[in-house]
């Protein structure tokens, strides 16, 4: 709904908060549910009001529970009943500096002291994360701290011993800290949100003496946006690629008439400035695993002479797809989502040309879609939009874009053969495929709650609830690693299953699209027959739950040669797998040691 999409009218939000609620819940989505448990420090109802809108814009239906007015310490450490029952899928921690209850008062203490005061003010909301993740298990999303409005000793409360502001920075540092040694912990930074609303609009004395409001009503939907958008994070949201338009985009002028050395990229101008800033701005993304990837109406000839240009800071091996022709730019982002094997949903795409940019929001409304007026805009609007919040970080993650870029050498090598399975064993493939390890868990976790196409069940998993499998002896855990001479796809397939007697339930199947149609699913599935003959288990019961994304393994287990059992009239169905009479399937990829263990 592009009335929850950044920039939005906040006063519009609030005053047509159940239109757009009642419009939301008839669109006929198809959404993930998640409980919600919001502990606040300070009046949370409108907050929940806009966080729901933006989270089902997101694809998230939500359910609440919210603590009494200023009850979260009591709900966290002494427990609740009605917070027990409800069993939280994801907590947030609606503090405020409102809430900060240990500030300086006294220019007569000593840094000794007055560092006393900050521990245990940390201590205070430390105590309240440790008591909600031993009980519930679940993410923790927790505002830092908004500095104050109004100031007594003027810039020396920024820095000095016993300015407010200064303790706020130093707590914030501390919370940081924390976050950054603990998975499953998020700091969602309204110290950000306040100063780029602004100080003067964020607080609002009325509010807080009236209704107990720890904000003003008119930066609530920038918080809840602020929310969601850590939310749709860990539930695997986020979009995937930034696909470029060149021309006014990426430098100033039109290659095919200004020609390479008439195109403005670099320091010799103020606009050719602003183009290598925002080249340099959208490198980042890459750097943290966002795909890259052009649309650009031109002849591939000249898109390739702008990004060697001497000055661009963004190079042709800087992109996973370049499309350069004289298609409509729908056409291209769709052909280039089928040739990375993603949904055009998690792309979006920015061009300077208003026209392009609503045929594509036209025809591909799922994709984002950012029109570049100023390169300042653009980038600001990239940041604020959400669409890479990033709550967890691994290697392969940092990989990403290497991996895609030689999945398209990949492509090409295809078209030299004419039998496929003569392809896939010149790729020369080696997969790992092993109980899960500590080291991997991170990536593991995140492939679980990322992965939607090749996903049997859907089954979304929290860091706790990954280390909980890990440790218990009634499950069978797999990962799949997959390497070839283009390279390391990094860990790529994961299987949980739960052994029952001499039966194996698997509750989680998925892989990443980028391995698709390369024989790793027969890889784990020999492993994973391997494994349950070691155990005893003589029979595997399979289950597929249908989601609006997942209908291309609607018949994977049949393909393998389970049977069927039964079928629901949603499309959800359960199948079963006799493996006294099984046979080895994989006969392209070479697979480590347990896996070559042969099946008598």
């Amino acid at each position: 709904m592009k009335e929850l999409c950044y920039p939005f009218n906040g006063k519009y939000i609030r005053k047509n908060r159940k239109k757009l609620r009642k419009l939301l819940l008839s669109d006929g989505s198809q959404r993930i549910r998640k409980k919600i448990a919001v502990l606040g420090g300070s009046t949370a109802n409108d907050v929940v009001s806009a966080l729901e809108l933006f989270l089902l814009n997101f694809g998230i239906e939500p359910e609440f529970y919210i603590s009494e007015y200023n009850k979260f310490y009591e709900d966290a450490v002494f427990g609740s009943p009605e917070l027990d029952s409800f069993s939280p899928d994801i907590i947030y921690i609606h503090t405020t500096s409102r809430n900060i209850t240990m500030f300086p008062d006294n220019t007569s203490e000593s840094p000794e002291q007055l560092q006393e005061r900050l521990d245990a003010q940390f201590d205070y909301f430390k105590q309240v994360w440790i008591s909600l993740m031993q009980k519930f298990s679940c993410p923790i999303i927790q505002n830092n701290f908004e500095l104050p409005l109004c100031r007594h000793s003027g810039s020396y409360d920024g820095w000095g011993y016993y300015g407010k502001s200064a303790f706020i920075s130093r707590l914030n540092v501390m919370m940081s800290d924390y976050a950054r040694k603990n998975n499953g912990f998020y700091i969602n930074d309204i110290n950000y949100l306040s100063a780029v609303c602004g100080l003067e609009k964020w607080h609002d004395s009325e509010a807080w003496y009236l209704y107990k409001y720890a904000m003003s009503l008119d930066v609530v939907p920038d918080l809840a946006y602020s929310i969601a958008c850590i939310v749709k994070s860990v539930y695997g949201k986020n979009k995937k690629v930034i696909d470029l338009d060149l021309d006014n985009t990426l430098w100033g002028g039109v290659i095919g008439d200004d020609g390479q050395e008439g195109i403005e990229i670099g320091q010799e101008t103020p606009i050719g400035q602003s183009y290598s800033e925002f080249q340099s701005f959208i490198r980042e993304y890459k750097n943290y695993g966002v795909l890259l990837a052009v649309c650009s109406k031109n002849e591939e000839e000249n898109a390739l002479l702008g990004l060697n240009h001497p000055e661009t800071v963004l190079k042709p091996s800087d992109f996973v797809s370049i499309k350069a022709n004289w298609d409509s730019k729908d056409r291209n982002i769709e052909q280039s989502a089928a040739e990375l094997n993603l949904l055009p949903e998690s792309f979006v795409f920015v061009d300077d040309n208003p026209a392009e940019c609503a045929i594509v929001e036209s025809q591909l409304p799922a994709v984002s879609v950012v029109n570049l007026t100023s390169v300042g805009d653009a980038m600001y609007r990239l940041s604020r939009s959400g669409f890479f919040e990033i709550t967890s970080i691994s290697a392969d993650d940092l990989r990403r874009n290497e991996m895609y870029a030689a999945n398209v050498q990949r492509a090409a090598q295809q078209k030299s053969f004419g039998n496929y399975q003569e392809y896939l064993l010149s790729l020369d493939m080696n997969a790992v495929i092993e109980d899960f390890r500590p080291v991997y868990l991170q990536r593991i976790t995140q492939l679980t709650n990322k992965s939607n196409q090749f996903n049997l069940t859907t089954k979304r998993y929290s860091d706790k609830d990954m280390e909980t499998v890990c440790a218990s002896s009634e499950h069978i855990r797999l990962y799949g690693r997959l390497e070839d001479k283009f390279g390391d796809n990094g860990i790529v397939s994961v299987v949980i299953g739960r052994c029952e007697e001499e039966t194996l339930h698997i509750e989680l199947w998925l892989m990443s699209c980028r391995v698709l149609k390369r024989d790793m699913e027969l890889a784990m599935l020999d492993e994973l027959v391997l494994q349950c003959r070691q155990r005893g288990i003589s029979r595997i019961i399979g289950y597929y739950y249908k989601t609006p994304k997942n209908n291309m393994v609607a018949e994977l287990y049949g393909s393998f040669g389970f049977e069927l059992c039964e079928k629901s009239d949603n499309g959800d169905s359960v199948w079963s797998l006799d493996i006294s009479s099984y046979e080895k399937k994989n006969n392209v990829i070479r697979v480590n040691r347990e896996s070559e263990k042969n099946y008598e």
